[in-house]
């Protein structure tokens, strides 16, 4: 596999667009900060990491709304790429529906949203925008 964050994303992204409840993820640092930013948001219910030996797994509970069964997550979109990284600094950073979504980035104070980005001041690369 070349982009596991795209897997990461994608696995997501179809277990909403089917409507299941949980969705189950090879587990890795990066993936499992990815979860934890998402679960921060409210764009997940709940995550489970299990280690079976050399192999790990995350578990997702997917967000919908009670009554109207809409999905809390409308879209992931991979934005840095194996094949073209972007990367971004603090006057040029990405706001995502204007505020009303996230974009994940990776610096070099770990994974963090754009919001808290600005106001640590500092850029790095885009890995994904969240709404």
């Amino acid at each position: 596999m070349t982009d596991p964050i795209a897997d990461f994303l994608t696995r997501i992204r179809n277990a909403v667009s089917v409507g299941h409840k949980v969705v189950e993820i090879p587990g890795s640092k990066m993936k499992l900060e990815m979860t934890k930013i998402l679960k921060e948001k409210g764009y997940i219910l709940n995550y489970k990491f299990e280690q079976e030996g050399a192999r790990s797994n995350i578990k997702i509970a997917l967000k919908y709304h009670p009554e109207t069964k809409v999905p809390a997550i409308k879209s992931l979109v991979r934005v840095s790429k194996p094949g073209l990284r972007r990367y971004t600094n603090v006057e040029e950073m990405p706001r995502v529906l204007n505020g009303l979504g996230i974009a994940i980035l990776s610096t070099s104070m770990g994974l963090m949203t754009d919001k808290e980005a600005r106001q640590r001041n500092v850029g790095g690369e885009v890995l994904c925008y969240v709404y």
